[in-house]
């Protein structure tokens, strides 16, 4: 498992998602005691956490901004986001650094552990929980031996309406 400030060499360096098998390769991270896996071509970088600076009024899973060489990148805690309690924030906590629609953005996790490769055969549908859970952001569920990953649908969450990070289209 990559240190917090160590990066994968293997993130952003892929032409296209897909090889000629189907697979689909997911940045895997860990939010409490789930292993979450996004689209690792959304990734652009994952940095070590900083203290950021706090926007006033922003909803709470909005943590602040951080100034990315120059850039002002807006920074969600997932932890917050997903209500999985109060966070910590310690050597292990990292921030994704996301490219969504040609808008960059930083999302809080516990930790990375590594890319995870994926045949269309290993992913599952997201089980339909009613009302009680929006599975909207949800791909389905990944499976590779005994690690099952939830993949998150990065574009859909992070432009959904509730965020308001990024307009619906530019996603």
């Amino acid at each position: 498992m990559p240190s917090s400030t160590q990066s994968l060499s293997a993130v952003g360096n892929h032409p296209n998602q897909a090889d000629t098998n189907g697979r689909n390769e997911f940045l895997a991270f860990t939010l409490g005691q789930e292993e979450y896996g996004i689209d690792i071509l959304k990734v652009q970088e994952i940095r070590g956490y900083e203290v950021v600076t706090r926007i006033a009024n922003a909803p709470e899973f909005l943590k602040g901004v951080i100034n990315l060489r120059g850039i002002i990148v807006p920074v969600v805690d997932m932890r917050i986001k997903f209500k999985l309690g109060t966070p910590t924030y310690d050597q292990f906590t990292v921030v994704i650094i996301l490219n969504i629609g040609g808008r960059i953005m930083g999302m809080v996790v516990d930790s990375v552990s590594d890319v995870i490769t994926l045949v269309p055969e290993q992913i599952k549908p997201a089980p339909d929980l009613g009302a009680a859970f929006d599975s909207d952001y949800l791909i389905g569920l990944g499976t590779v031996e005994e690690r099952m990953l939830i993949l998150v649908d990065i574009d859909k969450l992070m432009s959904s309406a509730e965020m308001g990070l990024i307009e619906k289209n530019a996603a």
